[in-house]
């Protein structure tokens, strides 16, 4: 599959003018009109002095802009770097100073955050009255040139800017299509935002790649979405387990219809097998299981579409790669031992932006250490057992968290569980748990720590179980611990 994605659009309105590009209910473009959107816009980009090896920054909500001012930085040979709309104005501007933004574009909400520390700021509403004119020429990249900046969550500290190129796409695109079988029959439904990798990629690039099309959704709503289903008729999506929960707690009476959808996409953090199955159950598609990082553009390793299909794992990995699971000495370890996750491929990352140090631990041995803990199973199907960082010492003993949260999924009032350590004077560690309870559903502390009792060696039980309203989430959904860390 010969690639190139600043040459994207105007290749789809030339093989298919009229087939659907992109949609977010407020546009909806034709391969003629996306094509013609990103020309337009690259125009106004080069009238501001966009050119090839510069940053564009973008501080919006999901939209169709969002996505034409992306393509046109790189018909341009610029990079994109997103950012959540979210943040304060000092992580903002933290992130456009870090990258070196020479633009950044945001809507009127965000503009007060952006002010200063950039050359320029424009208003989305003024770039798009903008009439700017590109000349007729083909654009053309070069694999090695920068095409996304995307900055980590920053649990660890400030966040770093992943700096990913078009040799990086391009790769991941053409893994993504081939193992989840994408054609242009395709439609997917953006659920995630577009300031994570996972969006980009998994909903936006490859469908398009694929010749399919993409609707963005609004803001997630379990109420409302299953009618959004229905109407725009989506082939899949990809979300996170918290939405997949939502969805599942919905009242019985919900009965939507899926025909549509030949399959679902679970990223970003571990989802319960009994979660999948539940789900699966109730509305008849199966959810595919998968795993990466920013630092490997996204996915890594993927449960197939067809075969075996193995909940609880998140999958094989994906052709093109190679995943292996290694000791503290970085050598690899036998099928069912657990170690650090190392991932080599032309996904794998160029490298942090102004962090030398941290790339080349990071990358040390031309091997992408993740940080997550797994083993292989019987199958070669990979298993997190949890994040480095996360993993809890107990007088000696390694505690994994994970296990004790997927043992507290397993009782019938628990929707959401979170388990981290505790300092103790005796110990050094206990495990602690943060739970929220289904709608509807009462559980006491002592009958969960109970539950925990028949199926956790001892030393594993919660010390301690917190009922909560809810649990904090990072801007992607997953539950943010260093937070839950604080509180205890």
């Amino acid at each position: 599959m010969v690639i190139d994605l600043a040459a994207l659009p105007d290749e789809r309105a030339a093989s298919h003018p009229r087939a659907p590009c992109l949609a977010d209910g407020r546009q909806d473009l034709d391969n003629t009109g996306f094509a013609a959107e990103v020309r337009r816009m690259s125009g106004a980009l080069a009238e501001m002095g966009v050119g090839r090896g510069d940053v564009v920054a973008v501080v919006l909500p999901n939209s169709v802009e969002l996505v034409t001012i992306m393509f046109a930085a790189w018909r341009l040979g610029a990079a994109l770097t997103p950012v959540n709309p979210a943040l304060t104005r000092p992580e903002v501007q933290y992130q456009l100073t870090d990258s070196g933004a020479r633009l950044v574009v945001a809507d009127a909400s965000s503009l007060s955050k952006v002010d200063g520390g950039v050359t320029q700021v424009c208003a989305v509403d003024e770039l798009l009255r903008r009439d700017g004119a590109t000349d007729g020429t083909t654009p053309a990249t070069k694999p090695d040139e920068l095409a996304l900046m995307v900055y980590t969550g920053g649990t660890t500290g400030r966040p770093k800017g992943v700096m990913l190129d078009h040799a990086n796409l391009v790769a991941t695109a053409a893994m993504i299509v081939d193992w989840f079988a994408m054609t242009a029959a395709d439609r997917c439904l953006l659920v995630l935002p577009l300031f994570h990798v996972n969006g980009i990629m998994v909903s936006v690039v490859s469908p398009l790649v694929a010749g399919g099309s993409t609707v963005i959704a609004p803001r997630f709503d379990p109420k409302t979405f299953w009618d959004l289903v229905e109407r725009v008729r989506p082939t899949y999506f990809s979300a996170v387990p918290t939405i997949y929960a939502m969805l599942t707690g919905l009242p019985a009476e919900v009965r939507p219809d899926t025909a549509s959808l030949r399959c679902v996409v679970c990223g970003a953090a571990p989802m319960p097998a009994a979660a999948i199955h539940e789900f699966e159950a109730r509305y008849g598609v199966p959810i595919l299981e998968g795993y990466g990082q920013s630092e490997g553009t996204v996915v890594t390793t993927a449960n197939p579409l067809t075969g075996l299909h193995k909940p609880g794992t998140v999958g094989l990995p994906l052709p093109g790669q190679e995943v292996r699971v290694v000791g503290e000495d970085d050598e690899p370890l036998a099928p069912g031992q657990v170690g650090e996750v190392t991932v080599r491929g032309p996904n794998v990352m160029r490298g942090y932006l102004g962090k030398p140090k941290e790339t080349a631990e990071t990358l040390r041995g031309g091997w992408l250490h993740t940080g997550d803990l797994g083993r292989f199973d019987e199958d070669g199907y990979l298993v997190l057992v949890d994040r480095l960082k996360d993993m809890i010492i107990r007088g000696g003993e390694n505690i994994y968290p994970k296990e004790i949260e997927d043992a507290l999924y397993a009782h019938p009032s628990v929707f959401e569980a979170a388990v981290v350590g505790r300092a103790d004077p005796l110990f050094g560690e206990e495990p602690v748990a943060f739970v929220v309870l289904r709608p509807g559903h009462a559980a006491e502390p002592d009958e969960l720590i109970e539950h925990c009792t028949h199926v956790l060696a001892k030393f594993k039980i919660p010390r301690a179980i917190f009922i909560e309203a809810s649990l904090p989430k990072t801007s992607i959904g997953k539950i943010a611990k260093p937070v839950l860390r604080e509180r205890i």
